[in-house]
């Protein structure tokens, strides 16, 4: 699955304020007349978050600084704010934590009133403050263990150029919560993972941060599976979707099953909270399986890819994976079910070779972007 991400710890680039001194621990003080292109941006950037937090409060809070990054924190909720908050969700801070990099921090009903973040991949021209202005929206979603902050950390997405004009919305998915509702024993409730991102904050995006209403989506592993998921049981919210060696048939065999029941485990949890028991509750485990949901994906294009486990080109020499293995034969079990159903809109990189690794997903996403770069503007 998504490893934890190894360069958190890495110190961040420095990000100049609207005063323009340097936020990155440096004393230099630079002048508007000195700036570079990217630290005017910045600084209008955060401009931007300045003027849209006075909108959201009765009393704009002061932008603080740290040594990491220039942070705004909503300190009271009035307003738009609070009608956010009436509806499930708010945003209780907003950070600038790199170029074109914004972290919200949202606090969320359907988690049970916890503060999660969502990071933003901002296009050229962002601002949230003009309400005229609604962006392509592409989500990316991370794999078990892993965080919002992956797709950032271990790729290079936050570089590359098609996505300039396009909102990339990458949001926390807990470490291994599945883009699902838990079952909890028939109680639902908190973690509410699909409900937070598919209501809560969908709405959230699209009524304050300037996300537009033409969408698609994309993980890895976990999120691969959610990316079909989310595709899948919301018809019509996503033009296309792509999933890169993803958990995408977890019934396909006792062996698959008996894998992501480990996963479920993490952390000492008691793995039928998620989707109950594969058999007692089998209808649950079967609303949540893209391979039984293929027929509600045969509108939109899909995109499909995955190893076989064995070394491949990317690996350290002797490297194999049990897990892509089984993910391999799930998503070909998949694409097959799709082609069965009548989805004339799917593409499979089935490569051969190749483990589970950040290596491949990046290679991946490169590989599909074209094709969902297409569905946004086919669909805008």
């Amino acid at each position: 699955m998504d490893l934890p991400p190894q360069s958190l710890n890495d110190p961040a680039p420095p990000i100049t304020a609207p005063n323009g001194t340097l936020t990155s621990g440096s004393s230099c003080s630079v002048t508007a007349a000195r700036r570079s292109p990217t630290a005017t941006f910045q600084a209008g950037v955060l401009l931007v978050l300045t003027a849209l937090l006075l909108t959201l409060a009765p009393i704009a809070p002061a932008l603080a600084t740290s040594p990491v990054a220039s942070s705004a924190t909503v300190a009271g909720k009035a307003g738009a704010a609070g009608s956010s908050a009436s509806q499930g969700a708010e945003v209780v801070a907003v950070t600038q934590v790199a170029d074109r990099q914004v972290d919200l921090s949202v606090r969320s009903r359907a988690l049970g009133g916890r503060t999660v973040k969502v990071r933003l991949l901002i296009p050229d021209g962002w601002n949230p403050s003009d309400r005229r202005q609604h962006w392509p929206t592409m989500w990316l979603l991370h794999g078990c263990c892993g965080d919002y902050t992956s797709w950032t950390s271990l790729t290079d997405v936050a570089q590359i150029e098609s996505l300039r004009n396009v909102l990339v919305v990458m949001p926390e998915a807990g470490w291994n919560g599945w883009y699902s509702d838990w079952w909890n024993y028939g109680q639902g409730g908190d973690p509410a993972w699909e409900t937070f991102h598919t209501l809560e904050l969908r709405r959230l995006l699209e009524r304050d941060w300037a996300a537009g209403s033409n969408r698609v989506v994309a993980g890895l592993s976990m999120g691969g599976q959610g990316a079909l998921l989310y595709a899948a049981r919301h018809p019509g919210m996503f033009k296309a979707t792509a999933a890169y060696s993803g958990s995408v048939h977890p019934l396909l065999n006792r062996e698959s099953v008996d894998r992501i029941m480990g996963f479920f485990a993490g952390q000492g949890n008691d793995p039928v909270r998620v989707w109950g028991d594969p058999v007692e509750q089998r209808h649950i485990w079967q609303a949540h399986d893209p391979f039984h949901l293929a027929k509600r994906l045969r509108s939109i294009p899909v995109y499909l890819s995955c190893g076989d486990g064995t070394t491949g080109p990317l690996d350290p020499p002797g490297r194999t994976s049990a897990l892509e293995a089984d993910f391999n034969r799930q998503n070909h079990a998949l694409a097959a079910e799709l082609e069965r159903v009548g989805a004339k809109r799917v593409t499979t990189n089935f490569y051969g070779p190749g483990t589970h690794g950040w290596a491949y997903w990046q290679r991946e996403l490169h590989a599909s972007l074209p094709m969902l770069i297409h569905a946004l503007r086919a669909g805008g």
